[in-house]
């Protein structure tokens, strides 16, 4: 090895050895200021400690039978901000509008497209009971997924039938 390389390595341990002590100094004077200043203020703060008790409490209670377990209830959850109820549509065409559209328009995971004749005329083969059924509880097949109700659980299964009928009027 030769001098240059030497003399070379020897300023880089120097240098190495610099940082690692000026980090580790950074490292100790951080720790002994955050020691004496955040874990006292933090501890006093009654919200905190509340908010941490509550999220490391045991999930689950145990009842005992033969024993008084209403102080086990299931209480609801108040929820700050109480989440905005979807529009029921009022009719056939806008539930097509704002449900089935999602995928019937563009093909979106297999759903066959409005007036797709091609596509339509196998399903409307197997009659109006077999599309109520699968627009109502889902079906997996081998074109793709069609969720229950397209996703919409909280509407009624004579709407999405008479969304059916209207799907297949625009489709023959």
């Amino acid at each position: 090895m030769s001098k240059q390389d030497s003399h070379f390595f020897n300023i880089f341990g120097v240098v190495l050895g610099i940082l690692i002590t000026v980090a580790l100094v950074l490292i100790g004077f951080s720790r002994a200021v955050g020691r004496d200043t955040q874990g006292r203020q933090v501890l006093q703060e009654g919200l905190y400690v509340e908010s941490v008790e509550a999220r490391i409490a045991p999930p689950v209670r145990v009842a005992v039978a033969g024993q008084d377990n209403n102080a086990l209830a299931i209480l609801p959850i108040a929820s700050a901000v109480a989440a905005p109820a979807l529009a029921i549509p009022a009719d056939a065409v806008e539930l097509y509008a704002q449900v089935c559209a999602t995928c019937h328009d563009g093909g979106i995971g297999g759903a066959p497209k409005i007036g797709d004749v091609a596509a339509w005329g196998p399903r409307i083969a197997q009659g109006n009971d077999t599309l109520y059924r699968h627009a109502v509880e889902g079906y997996t097949g081998p074109a793709g997924v069609m969720p229950a109700k397209g996703g919409r659980i909280d509407l009624s299964d004579d709407l999405i039938r008479a969304g059916v009928d209207h799907m297949v009027t625009l489709s023959r």
